[in-house]
């Protein structure tokens, strides 16, 4: 089996473009990965997903534990055969939906016991927990267990939060084990706080990790205040291995992480604003479902080679929106994640390049235009 690996091939001032290996397909970077929650890109079929240029899926820890289960899946072949997707799959820890969305939690140094949203069945999970449970799901990116504060927060109880993740993150180390293929990701904390940042990124880097993310951003703190700690976060961590923003975002936000040295981002956005009559387009976003859109023939956007735009026009989209046709879902999340690797393919091809700089500034001065006059 080839093992998991990461090459560096250019940069553009803290912007990189390269290339993450693994068994199961090659991962291009700067990459934006579509969030499968359940084990499905919602309103999507795994063949159009990879269809939009998407090299790698994320499936969440926290749901699929709950429902089917991940002895389930385990039985069933995997995650990648349970949802028929045969390329690279990232499961996130479970960590941050436990904090976000279970009930009547309690967190010790063990771990986390909660009740479930679903059905309020209790159940634990801890950094050998989740390793275990991502063992099951066969993911080819494992991500260390930890807490992610909600922000703001003090200083105080930053410090206690990204201190008690850095010793889960030993934990999830030590439970990973060997797994030839198979990588292990630590997790950066500590909020919006310089020194918190740089104290993480030094016990991670300890222990050793395959690849590095920067959590406990995109939680309400701001784009000004995101990219102010991105502005040194990235370059606390190694060069030489993948760098993962977790859960990011709007597509000037994955710009601007891209330019500060992120690697990897994800986001529910595009799949969630596409089943709610948001499109992202080149001129920024477009709510179908406003009157202005009822008798207009032209596409989203004439430049997109997407279904949505490539056969069907404004008007026929603001109708199935308003009737609750599943087909608007469809057309308006296969448009977005389309949008969404359309900006990572540029921006790789303008890293190679030594162009970013004009990528980004054409990039913001077509979304300054603003969407097209109406009919």
């Amino acid at each position: 089996m080839t093992g998991f690996s990461f090459t560096l091939e250019a940069t553009d001032g803290r912007a990189r473009s390269g290339l993450i290996r693994t068994p199961r397909g090659d991962v291009r970077t700067p990459a934006f990965m579509p969030v499968g929650t359940a084990g499905t890109v919602k309103a999507m079929l795994p063949e159009s997903v990879r269809a939009t240029g998407a090299d790698i899926l994320l499936g969440n820890t926290y749901h699929l534990m709950l429902r089917p289960g991940a002895e389930r899946i385990d039985r069933l072949g995997g995650l990648h055969r349970f949802m028929n997707w045969d390329g690279p799959i990232l499961t996130d820890s479970g960590g941050f939906q436990v904090m976000s969305l279970a009930e009547l939690r309690k967190l010790t140094e063990a771990g986390v016991t909660f009740s479930s949203h679903i059905d309020g069945s209790r159940h634990v999970l801890s950094p050998e927990t989740s390793m275990e449970i991502q063992r099951l799901l066969g993911s080819d990116i494992v991500m260390a267990f930890d807490e992610c504060p909600a922000l703001p927060a003090t200083h105080e109880r930053q410090a206690e939060a990204m201190r008690l993740s850095m010793r889960w993150a030993q934990r999830s180390r030590d439970a990973f084990g060997d797994r030839p293929g198979h990588a292990l990701f630590g997790i950066m904390q500590g909020g919006v706080e310089r020194d918190l940042r740089a104290e993480s990124a030094a016990a991670l880097r300890a222990i050793g990790f395959d690849g590095y993310a920067i959590g406990g951003l995109a939680v309400g703190e701001g784009q000004e205040a995101m990219f102010g700690v991105l502005d040194y976060a990235t370059d606390l961590l190694p060069a030489d291995q993948p760098r993962y923003l977790m859960g990011v975002g709007k597509p000037d936000d994955i710009v601007g992480a891209v330019q500060r040295g992120a690697d990897m981002m994800d986001c529910v956005l595009p799949s969630r604003s596409g089943r709610t009559g948001q499109a992202w387009t080149r001129r920024g976003p477009v709510a179908i479902k406003n009157a202005r859109h009822a008798d207009d023939p032209r596409p989203l956007d004439e430049a997109c080679t997407c279904p949505a735009c490539r056969h069907y026009s404004r008007a026929y989209l603001h109708h199935v929106f308003r009737a609750g046709e599943m087909i608007s879902g469809m057309l308006l999340t296969w448009h977005n994640l389309h949008y969404y690797q359309q900006i990572m393919a540029g921006m790789r091809a303008a890293i190679a390049a030594g162009t970013l700089d004009e990528w980004v500034a054409d990039f913001h001065a077509v979304r300054a235009e603003g969407d097209i006059e109406p009919v």
